[in-house]
């Protein structure tokens, strides 16, 4: 309908709106584009310019020719003029080209004026950068596993999202200026413990790095764990997080592919995370926490410093029940 009634409007008020609306949602299209790097939308951008280039070099080709119908070349003599004939009845003339030009650009005015001041009153800041994404409750509306109800002071997947989707957590990982894209909670039991073992998780991710934490209360000990199990992974290395035993260790993620060529099974080695796994309090009784960060990109991780830092200002702000 749009499209239609402008169709209908004069050349001369057509062309300026196509020309300035053109102009406004390329230039506009094109920074959302490289400022959230999705370059389909900088294709569109381009496009809306290249259309708006184009009505540009119609609309100068239009006063060029109306210039030139317009000038007259004096005679060097001009013979005498015949009897003037008798003038005909008056004709109403229409707006001139300029006022045509005028009004659309106010017209226009109004629309861009219009799209850039709605979001101040909904509530939008287009000006500002995207916001960063809060968290979702997987189980929203569930009832939580036995699990929970079997051990008290069990935290949530939306306990340990809150928790670790902090404004801060980007900077604390050295990639100062993003924003999570990603952010859920998740409240799950153990594998093969018939929903016996609570082992709620969380997950955060950045453009660069991706963020879990996670629980288990099972009841392994840090201690076994480090004697046991840790000599089986990469770098191995004991700790201590806020007086609480803790070690620190590296694997590879697992790749599920679906379809195409699966000549080399369903499951590939994924990017290296780094793993800090911290006691549930200072005696160690059983069960832990697990804070993992890797990149999918293959970027440098943080140093196991920076992980130590990010952990002991995450486990203070969990619930009271969950502090040790």
């Amino acid at each position: 309908m749009l499209g239609l009634l402008l169709r209908l409007l004069p050349f001369w008020v057509r062309e300026p709106l196509f020309i300035l609306l053109g102009s406004v949602f390329g230039v506009r299209i094109l920074y959302l584009a490289l400022d959230e790097r999705r370059w389909i939308l900088a294709g569109i951008g381009a496009v809306f310019l290249i259309a708006t280039a184009f009505r540009v070099h119609t609309v100068v080709k239009a006063l060029r020719a109306r210039w030139s119908g317009t000038t007259t070349t004096p005679a060097a003599a001009a013979p005498p003029a015949p009897a003037p004939a008798p003038a005909p009845a008056a004709q109403k003339k229409g707006p001139g080209a300029g006022a045509q030009v005028f009004a659309a650009l106010a017209l226009v005015g109004a629309l861009v004026g219009a799209v850039w001041l709605a979001p101040h009153f909904t509530g939008e800041d287009t000006a500002g950068a995207r916001k960063p994404a809060s968290c979702t409750d997987h189980d929203a509306g569930k009832e939580l596993p036995k699990a929970y109800a079997l051990t008290p002071g069990a935290v949530t997947g939306d306990d340990l999202c809150k928790a670790l989707n902090r404004a801060d957590l980007a900077e604390l990982l050295g990639t100062p200026g993003e924003k999570a894209t990603v952010a859920y909670g998740n409240s799950g039991t153990a594998s093969l413990t018939a929903d016996k073992v609570a082992e709620p998780e969380a997950r955060v991710q950045f453009e660069t790095y991706t963020v879990e934490f996670s629980a288990t209360y099972n009841h392994l000990t840090v201690a076994q764990y480090v004697k046991v199990l840790a000599p089986q992974t990469l770098d191995p290395r004991p700790d201590k997080v806020l007086g609480r035993p803790a070690v620190f260790t590296s694997d590879h993620l697992m790749q599920f592919r679906i379809g195409g060529d699966a000549s080399g099974g369903p499951g590939t080695q994924g990017p290296l995370a780094r793993t800090l796994t911290v006691a549930l309090d200072r005696k160690d009784p059983g069960g832990s926490f697990d804070f993992t960060v890797w990149s999918e990109s293959g970027s440098a991780l943080p140093d196991d410093g920076v992980i130590l830092s990010v952990v002991e200002k995450i486990l203070p702000t969990l619930p009271d029940r969950a502090a040790g």
